[in-house]
C-alpha cells in the first residue's frame, strides 16, 4: 500500500475539512462526473493500492483541454518525409546536439558501453523528441492525459492507464501530480517518456536517488539506452543503409511489417542494393526495405532489426529515420 501523501496546493486539503468543503473542491475536477471516472478510480486503486481519497486529491483541479483533441488529429507524421525531416535535420538542432554531446560526453560514452546502444541513437532521440531539452512541453501532464482518457475513445484505455501510472508515480516520488508538465500526449522530460515507461525503463544515472527525466540529462541518456536495450537492440549491428532500387514493382520489396525481416539475398534479386557500392551486405542478413518520399522522388533504405527497435519508441518510419540521420550527423561533428 502506498503511503498517503496529501498533494499540493493547499486547496486540496479541503478534502478532509468537512463535507461541504470537500464537495466544493471535488467540483474543481472537471472529469468527476464523467461516466467512466468511477471505473478509472477503481482500476487505479486495485492496480496501485491507492485510496479513493488519494486519487481524488491527485485529480483535484483537473481541467479538460479540448485543444489537445484537435492536435491529435494532425500529428507531424502526416507530413511527407521531405517536410518532416526539415523539422529536425536543421543546422540549429544539429548545433544544439553538438553542444549537448560535448557537455555530456562522459555520460554518453558510459551509457554506450553499459547498454550497447550507440550514442548517436541516444542523441538522435533526444534531438527529435525535445531538441536536447529545449522543448519539453508545457501542458500539465495530468490534464493532458485525463483529456485523452475521457475524451479520445480510440485510445481511451491506453491514456487511462497512463493517467493511473502518473498518479502512482507522483505519490511514490512525492511530487504533486499537477506539478508535472510535458507534451500534449502526456510524455515527460528530455526523452518524452510516458509515465508507465518511467517506472519500467527509467535509470537513476546521476546518483540522486530519484529518476528525474525532467531535469537530469544523465538520467535521460541512460533511460533511453536502457529502453532500447530492453526492447531488443543488437550491440555492434547496423541500423541500415541508403539503397537503390532498379526493379519495377516497389510494393513487392517495401516491408509491410518491420518485425518480419527477410534475407538480403532475396531483396537483392529483386533489385535492391546499397547506394554506396563499397558497402557489402551478407546475403543471409535479415533486413527490410523502407521507402520515403523526397521532393525529387522516392528514397529507399535497407534497414536492420535495430531500425525496428527505434520504431518501438515511435511507430513512424519517418520518426525512426529522422532519429538515425540526426544522431549520425551530430555524432560526426
Amino acid at each position: 500500500m502506498l503511503k498517503l501523501v496529501l498533494q499540493k496546493p493547499l486547496k486540496q486539503l479541503c478534502l478532509f475539512s468537512g463535507l461541504i468543503a470537500a464537495a466544493t473542491c471535488i467540483q474543481a475536477n472537471e472529469f468527476i462526473n464523467d461516466s467512466n471516472y468511477a471505473a478509472f478510480k477503481q482500476k487505479t486503486m486495485s492496480k496501485y493500492g491507492l485510496s479513493a481519497e488519494q486519487i481524488d486529491s491527485a485529480m483535484n483541479g483537473a481541467r479538460n483541454l479540448p485543444n489537445i483533441l484537435t492536435i491529435m488529429t494532425r500529428p507531424g507524421e502526416s507530413k511527407p518525409w521531405y517536410d518532416y525531416k526539415a523539422m529536425f535535420l536543421s543546422e540549429g538542432t544539429i548545433q544544439r546536439g553538438v553542444r549537448f554531446k560535448n557537455q555530456y560526453a562522459d555520460v554518453l560514452n558510459r551509457a554506450e558501453q553499459q547498454f550497447g546502444v550507440p550514442q548517436s541513437v541516444i542523441l538522435g532521440i533526444l534531438g527529435v523528441e525535445t531538441g536536447y531539452g529545449a522543448n519539453k512541453g508545457s501542458f500539465i501532464t495530468r490534464d493532458a492525459l485525463a483529456t485523452l482518457a475521457f475524451g479520445y475513445p480510440r485510445r481511451a484505455d491506453y491514456f487511462s492507464d497512463e493517467l493511473s501510472s502518473l498518479i502512482a508515480w507522483t505519490y511514490k516520488e512525492g511530487y504533486p501530480t499537477n506539478s508535472i508538465v510535458g507534451s500534449y500526449a502526456g510524455a515527460i522530460g528530455y526523452p518524452q517518456f510516458m509515465p508507465s515507461n518511467i517506472t519500467k525503463y527509467g535509470v537513476d544515472y546521476d546518483g540522486s536517488g530519484h529518476i528525474d527525466l525532467r531535469n537530469s540529462a544523465e538520467d535521460a541518456i541512460a533511460s533511453i539506452a536502457n529502453y532500447l536495450a530492453q526492447n531488443g537492440w543488437q550491440r555492434n549491428r547496423p541500423i541500415g543503409f541508403a539503397a537503390r532500387y532498379t526493379g519495377s514493382n516497389p510494393d513487392s520489396v517495401i516491408a509491410k511489417d518491420l518485425t518480419q525481416p527477410v534475407p538480403y539475398g532475396t531483396l537483392k534479386n529483386q533489385g535492391i542494393t546499397p547506394l554506396n557500392p563499397i558497402i557489402k551486405i551478407d546475403n543471409l542478413d535479415l533486413v527490410n526495405v523502407i521507402q520515403l518520399q523526397e521532393n525529387y522522388g522516392p528514397m529507399y533504405y535497407i534497414t536492420y532489426p535495430n531500425f525496428q527497435v527505434i520504431t518501438t519508441y515511435n511507430r513512424s518510419r519517418m520518426y525512426a529515420t529522422a532519429v538515425w540521420l540526426l544522431g549520425t550527423e551530430v555524432a560526426s561533428r
